[in-house]
């Protein structure tokens, strides 16, 4: 029944798109005219920038300075963590897997704590975006290392553990790396570690967005040899897949990618395990749709979240990482209740 719905269903959410952008766009502390708004746009689509700055100044100036690079960093992150989260779901065959389920996330908050508390990530702007990468690329090894010794059968629950576990033992790596810190280090790691886009520039965006494209990209690619390892291992190497590099290319990939956003936007949380298993239910498990639509919905998601941060109490907002955290950990505690009546925990 559902299924023929669904064409529907995907126009609705593609309209939806452009009319959330506009909303995000013209909402805020100080809301923008849409008609002042519409006419920026088309000046600045036209390359007509110095027109669009002298009949709307103070337009010109809130749209292309502060909120348009804020909503593509919003867009970057959130798709990004959604479409990661959404390939280890398919890789693990593990509806409670994502980056920050499975510690990924948290091995890149320890690079970037590591890059603030030594003073690197003054040095240039991509130091603290590589520290995140070596810290997620690290954890990505050790759950893949614990993962190739669980028992097939109990896979699901030892992953998560494992996860967990990780997750715990970094943090407290954390922990002891802010103890060194100076107090202004301190409050710059807690600030950046609740997830936001306040103060997002262009060059914040402009550089990791290539490498988003291309990395998301790549994961896309690779939704056939996912849609065979669902299957079962056995079955998927019957077919011809060479499953061992398909692991080790999918969880660099989601490592890289999961770092990336956090690096533009802070540790987002539960993107990565919400959405995809939304979009799972609404869409099927067929990798080749999932995938697309997760990264589609979850740029959406993380949008409307800090839309309502920034507009819920006006003029102060209230963190994007926050809203998430409040809906991804009720949601998380709804699936294990749920997994758990249909003995997939015991």
């Amino acid at each position: 029944m559902l299924g023929m719905f669904r064409p529907t269903l995907i126009a609705a959410l593609l309209a939806s798109g452009p009319l959330l952008l506009l909303a995000y766009l013209a909402l805020g502390a100080v809301a923008l005219p849409i008609g002042e708004l519409l006419s920026v746009i088309k000046y600045a689509l036209l390359g007509d920038l110095d027109s669009a700055r002298e009949l709307f100044p103070r337009t010109s100036a809130i749209l292309l300075h502060i909120r348009l690079p804020r909503a593509l960093a919003g867009l970057l992150a959130g798709s990004s963590l959604a479409i990661a989260g959404a390939a280890m779901q398919g890789l693990f065959r593990n509806p409670l897997a994502s980056p920050d389920i499975l510690g990924i996330s948290a091995g890149s908050s320890l690079g970037a704590v590591l890059a603030i508390t030594t003073g690197t990530a003054l040095l240039h702007p991509l130091v603290l975006p590589a520290y995140a990468i070596v810290g997620a690329l690290i954890s990505a090894a050790l759950i893949y290392a614990l993962a190739l010794r669980s028992e097939a059968g109990q896979q699901l629950l030892f992953i998560i553990l494992a996860g967990l576990a990780l997750s715990s033992l970094l943090t407290g790596a954390t922990s002891a790396a802010l103890l060194l810190a100076e107090q202004y280090e301190i409050s710059q790691f807690i600030f950046w570690t609740m997830g936001g886009l306040e103060g997002r520039m262009w060059p914040h965006v402009l550089w990791p967005a290539p490498f988003l494209i291309l990395f998301g990209s790549l994961l896309i690619r690779l939704a056939k040899a996912l849609d065979l390892i669902s299957l079962g291992e056995e079955n998927a190497h019957g077919m011809g897949l060479d499953v061992e590099q398909t692991r080790r290319r999918t969880l660099i990939l989601c490592s890289v990618v999961t770092a990336l956003a956090i690096a533009i936007a802070g540790p987002i949380g539960f993107i990565g395990l919400m959405v995809p298993h939304l979009v799972r239910l609404l869409f099927g498990p067929n990798h080749r749709l999932l995938l697309p639509l997760s990264a589609f919905i979850g740029a959406w998601l993380v949008l409307a979240a800090d839309l309502i941060g920034r507009t819920l109490i006006a003029p102060h907002e209230i963190k994007v990482g926050i809203i998430t955290a409040v809906l991804g950990g009720s949601y998380f505690i709804f699936l294990i209740v749920r997994l758990q009546r249909q003995g997939k925990l015991a």
